[in-house]
């Protein structure tokens, strides 16, 4: 069943220029996965033993402003995420929902408005239903009409999940 708020993974465009050079300017440096479990932003879902993956800096808000002519000023942050090392061809639709979604984590929504920039966020404990949960969250967060995008991090290491725009 398809979420009420799709996550929506990194932009294709976006993810052949960070394979060549991420947002911080440095080239790409892919490598051999040996474990497994590192969360893939291209195809929303975990990597497994011996994929061709990449670590690189990414800048959710940038090419949105860019597209969207705003300034999003010092709201556009950088961090680091995994994706593919090459084309996945981005979510194959097997694991519909919220990816990372297991209970007891802990996730912030950030929402954004037109400019790019904050005006709120939550904190989320996931519970049995990480689902309904989001939802709620999601739901809550596109009340306020100003909301144009949220984005959903791990709290932990305040990590980039994935971004859901208004419905």
């Amino acid at each position: 069943m398809t979420p009420a708020f799709p996550p929506l993974p990194i932009p294709t465009a976006t993810l052949g220029e960070l394979r060549v050079r991420d947002d911080a300017g440095n080239p790409s440096k892919p490598y051999t996965d040996d474990e497994g479990g590192a969360p893939l932003r291209c195809c929303l879902r975990s990597s497994t033993e011996g994929e061709r993956i990449a670590l690189v800096s990414y800048a959710p808000l940038r090419r949105w402003a860019a597209a969207t002519d705003t300034d999003p000023g010092a709201y556009d942050e950088q961090g680091p995420v995994f994706i593919h090392a090459e084309d996945c061809g981005g979510p194959t639709g097997e694991n519909p929902g919220y990816p990372w979604a297991r209970p007891g984590a802990l996730r912030v929504l950030r929402r954004y408005d037109r400019r790019g920039h904050i005006t709120g966020g939550r904190m989320l404990e996931l519970p049995e239903d990480p689902r309904t949960a989001f939802e709620t969250a999601l739901t809550e967060a596109f009340s306020d009409p100003g909301t144009a995008q949220v984005h959903v991090r791990a709290v932990e290491h305040g990590c980039y999940h994935f971004r859901v725009d208004r419905p």
